[in-house]
């Protein structure tokens, strides 16, 4: 009886912490602050994203995250797409929320597009020095829920 209480124990946590983890990403990816760097190209000074050590410490690795989809070419399965922390219609780009709540998501397999919030797993790339794209890339990602 202990055993099974055991297990169910450390069943039951494992599956929470998982939750925990991917929807904690986010959190984990808003510790980032700016400098302001002159941009040749521009002629002016630009924010340029500096990341916290934890952020960092994620680049090139297998990360799990929740979020929402924000489609770039209309409402149907994507390749490459943009995914939010937030729905469409309080992200970056609708709803005043900060750039470090969205990322450039490339799939292996087409996504199809929902209002829904869905759990991707991919590797983590960051850029501070294109400005021309997202601070966060989520490259190989898969659909790991609905």
């Amino acid at each position: 009886m202990r055993a099974f209480y055991f297990l169910c124990v450390l069943f039951f946590s494992t599956g929470a912490f998982a939750q925990t983890a991917a929807a904690s990403t986010w959190q984990d990816l808003a510790k980032v602050t700016y400098e302001k760097k002159y941009d040749e190209l521009l002629g002016f000074k630009v924010d340029v994203p500096v990341f916290g050590e934890n952020v960092r410490a994620m680049e090139g690795k297998t990360i799990e995250i929740s979020g929402y989809i924000v489609p770039v070419e209309g409402y149907k399965s994507h390749n490459e797409f943009v995914f939010s922390a937030y729905p469409y219609n309080m992200c970056f780009f609708c709803g005043g929320a900060g750039p470090e709540t969205v990322m450039e998501v490339t799939a292996t397999d087409p996504v199809k597009y929902s209002t829904s919030r869905i759990t991707l797993r991919g590797k983590l790339t960051l850029n501070n020095d294109n400005i021309n794209r997202l601070m966060y890339i989520l490259t190989d990602a898969e659909l790991v829920s609905k």
